[in-house]
């Protein structure tokens, strides 16, 4: 049994009383209504036109069900059920509980004066009167504690509502969705769409605890394929992020479009997938355009190196460590020798060899062909 049921037990308004205090109910919850206008300034414009009107059913609903209380008539659940869902409409017309619980305060003490007013006019006993009053102030602990649970309740699902919304978003972005299925999804998770987005891919574990340190825009995930997690960042400053994820196993992938960044988060997967030592994309690009497409490398590399598998072993290899020299030095045998630890002599040598191998070594077709063929050894 509730608190304000067992005061309702101990207090016994009689038929004359209640008929007496129901017919100053329309004054007394106009009376509350005008209170709660002029003493709590959230419900200054909430309680004028039709919602004023609502609002003043609603009073003189409770009210009229407090007087069913008090003279054993009701069990005080619905208006309980009520009070409940009005906290929960608190929270969807943007207001706090502590406006509720300070409008509950003022209704309480100007219904108690009138509703006393009453009961001492009806003749009511003064003992009978105090225990009148302790029902009155139990019955709205309760209304009060009903509507904090319903606020609190509506928080916590639009809260999930939010997060679930946050995440969708997240998954069709990494998904690479249309602009339209990506504005539609920001929308309804009341994200501000930024200029930029980078990718950040981490162990799932570490997803959150960085997410913490970052932007709140930012979107995240933590349960991709792997064990994986990662972070949408908004319009990132790349040396403030890097920074910040130190010590983190995490790699960093471009900054695109915030409706591209699906190519940001591949480029992140590649990197990882090259190498667990990858954290900044951007230091890795030659690695990452030549691994792009491993098979074409592969005939690449097997057609343009050709004339060295007529060699053994042995010498293939120095004379592919000797071209690779000479293409990234631009020719220059003093640098491609102290590159390579050898005599100028050798490396004169050695290129004489490779003009023979490739009599078109001068052709812009081939450099390129070339460059590309040996740009990953040594690396």
């Amino acid at each position: 049994m509730s608190h304000a049921m067992r005061r309702a037990t101990e207090l016994a308004l009689d038929e004359t009383t209640v008929m007496a205090l129901r017919a100053a109910l329309k004054t007394t919850a106009d009376e509350v209504v005008q209170a709660i206008i002029d003493e709590v300034p959230s419900y200054a414009n909430a309680l004028t036109g039709r919602m004023g009107g609502t609002i003043r059913r609603a009073v003189r609903t409770a009210l009229g069900h407090y007087l069913d209380l008090a003279g054993g008539l009701a069990t005080g659940v619905d208006a309980g059920d009520a009070a409940y869902e009005l906290g929960r409409g608190e929270v969807r017309d943007g207001r706090s509980m502590d406006a509720l619980l300070s409008a509950y305060r003022v209704g309480a003490r100007v219904a108690w004066r009138g509703l006393a007013a009453g009961a001492v006019s009806a003749g009511l006993p003064a003992e009978e009167v105090a225990k009148f009053a302790e029902l009155t102030f139990a019955y709205i602990d309760e209304l009060s504690a009903a509507s904090a649970a319903g606020h609190a309740d509506e928080l916590a699902a639009r809260g999930l509502a939010h997060e679930r919304h946050l995440e969708q978003l997240a998954r069709d972005l990494l998904a690479g969705a249309g602009a339209d299925v990506l504005l539609a999804a920001a929308q309804r998770a009341g994200w501000q769409p930024p200029t930029s987005l980078t990718a950040v891919l981490l162990p799932a574990a570490q997803a959150r605890p960085a997410y913490r340190s970052l932007d709140p825009s930012t979107l995240v995930l933590d349960d991709l394929p792997d064990a994986l997690g990662v972070l949408l960042v908004p319009d990132a400053d790349r040396a403030h992020l890097l920074r910040q994820l130190t010590g983190r196993n995490a790699v960093v992938g471009p900054a695109h479009p915030w409706t591209r960044a699906s190519a940001s988060y591949a480029r992140a997967v590649r990197a990882r997938s090259l190498s667990p030592d990858i954290r900044d994309t951007e230091d890795h690009l030659p690695e990452l355009v030549l691994s792009a497409d491993p098979d074409a490398y592969a005939d690449l590399r097997a057609r343009a190196l050709a004339p060295l598998r007529t060699l053994s072993a042995s010498t293939a290899r120095r004379l592919e460590e000797t071209l690779r020299a000479w293409l990234l030095h631009h020719g220059r045998r003093e640098e491609v020798a102290t590159a390579l630890f050898v005599h100028p002599q050798t490396v004169r040598y050695r290129m004489s060899q490779l003009r023979e191998l490739f009599p078109d070594l001068g052709s812009p077709q081939r450099v390129l062909e070339l460059t590309l063929a040996v740009g990953l050894t040594g690396r």
